[in-house]
């Protein structure tokens, strides 16, 4: 708990703003337990966590910018090429791209779990074994995913796209074989470093790979891991340990790995079921355009949850659960605003925003008539990422995977389909499904969220930790 001095320099009227970035969550969450909090000093903590929360989320969106930007910018030079050649690219990118990045994403979760919550207890030697055990996972995945990649035109082909668009999705995908091993690596890295609240050195990186590839950030990431003195506790070397006791990290991998691509495969495979229309290169070209853009917004929602992740993982690791559940609160007041204002600017261009990508009539017109569902589509992107991000500072990833099997598959999908296929919706009838599925996931998030005992799940928290620290302490002891 926080000291005299801190707690005591809370209790008063606090009309000093300079006092309360120098208290400690200790302090925080005494003030928070044992007194009710006035009205008039809510700003002044909103203002103690906002520091922290885009502390760490500012070099995050940096770099979820400059990484997608990679792939938004090949996609525009691709939509020049002629609206096939796009239609092509982005199938790849969703279709084959995204199932990849999917498992990636979904595995490097709970890296951010277990990392997170080790960081806040001061566990910090358990860190680097469990970086190194997620790489060997991660590229064990890789080399099986590069059977998909290699294979990518029969694949399309047989879940009914065009030969066409098949053929030059193939082209596309071909190219990305050697970056999904570089994801592999860095995905874990990344995650690593921000569980320890260690995001402006990313930032400088990722800035750097639009000019010098993935395979440049595998290798910063990694001299940085082990040459920086802010990763001395938690990098102690490689470690044959990284190997033993895999199966019980292995277990939440997996379910993590369920939750987020249950998540990412929904709008993606969206867009694969889009190709199955009448007019599939339109569909195609309208949906992946707005998708871009809808991405963007994610980029800053991306990184706003893995900041929540971070902030969660590290106060319930630290026993903090009155700060946890406070940051919840205003990390997700902080995204509704942004998202307000992405759905405003949304709706303002929505003629110019096809056309970075296309002269093509057709697909502007298309494009044109998406933006209300993509505004809307924003908004909800204003909440539901921020409780994925909960869900993963937490450790909840099995239970919101059934969410999400629930509420995308069971409900949205065929919603989406029926609407889509069965009337003259057409390609937005396939959206009103994203959204509707979207809109039930994020309202059970919301009750699971609002009725957790954040008590409890400290308790949960040091249990996982003492386990992760005996099966470490196991497996030295074995080698």
């Amino acid at each position: 708990m926080g000291s005299t001095t801190e707690y005591q320099a809370l209790l008063p009227t606090l009309d000093s703003h300079s006092r309360i970035p120098d208290l400690s969550s200790e302090a925080i969450e005494d003030f928070l337990d044992q007194r009710k909090v006035p009205l008039r000093w809510w700003h002044r903590l909103v203002l103690w966590e906002s520091r922290l929360l885009w502390s760490l989320s500012g070099a995050s969106i940096v770099v979820s910018i400059f990484n997608f930007m990679l792939s938004f910018v090949t996609q525009m030079f691709c939509g020049h090429l002629g609206a096939v050649e796009l239609a092509g690219a982005s199938i790849a990118n969703v279709g084959i791209q995204g199932l990849a990045y999917g498992i990636m994403l979904g595995m490097a979760s709970a890296v951010q779990t277990v990392c997170g919550q080790a960081y806040g207890a001061k566990q910090y030697s358990a860190m680097g074994i469990i970086c190194q055990r997620a790489i060997v996972l991660h590229l064990g995945a890789a080399v099986l995913l590069t059977f998909l990649y290699w294979f990518s035109g029969p694949v399309l082909l047989a879940i009914g796209q065009a030969e066409d668009i098949a053929a030059q999705g193939q082209i596309f995908a071909h190219g990305l074989i050697p970056q999904i091993y570089a994801f592999a690596i860095s995905c874990p890295m990344q995650r690593f470093l921000q569980a320890q609240n260690i995001v402006n050195p990313l930032a400088y990186m990722a800035a750097l790979t639009l000019s010098l590839s993935w395979w440049l950030l595998v290798i910063l990431n990694w001299l940085y891991i082990v040459l920086s003195p802010n990763c001395k506790d938690t990098w102690t070397g490689l470690s044959i340990s990284a190997f033993k006791g895999i199966w019980p990290y292995f277990k939440l991998t997996v379910a993590s790995a369920v939750m987020l691509c249950l998540e990412i495969w929904y709008s993606q495979g969206m867009v694969l079921i889009s190709g199955l229309l009448p007019s599939p290169t339109i569909s195609l070209d309208s949906i992946s355009i707005c998708m871009n853009y809808l991405n963007w917004d994610m980029q800053f929602m991306l990184g706003l949850a893995a900041a929540t992740s971070v902030r969660v993982s590290n106060e319930l690791g630290a026993g903090h659960p009155k700060v946890a559940k406070f940051s919840v609160f205003v990390v997700n007041g902080t995204s509704l605003i942004i998202s307000v204002i992405f759905s405003i600017l949304v709706l303002s261009f929505k003629v110019g925003l096809s056309k970075l990508f296309t002269t093509d009539t057709e697909v502007i017109e298309a494009v044109s008539d998406l933006t209300p569902l993509l505004a809307i589509s924003v908004l909800l992107n204003g909440v539901q990422p921020i409780l994925s991000g909960v869900a993963i500072g937490s450790g909840w990833q099995a239970v919101v995977a059934y969410v999400n099997l629930t509420t995308y598959y069971i409900i949205g999908l065929p919603i989406g389909c029926v609407l889509g296929f069965k009337t003259s919706l057409g390609v937005a009838g396939i959206w009103w499904g994203i959204i509707i599925g979207v809109l039930f996931q994020t309202i059970t998030l919301i009750i699971l969220t609002a009725r957790t005992n954040w008590d409890a799940e400290v308790q949960k928290t040091a249990k996982r930790l003492e386990d992760s620290a005996r099966e470490s302490l196991e497996s030295v002891a074995n080698v």
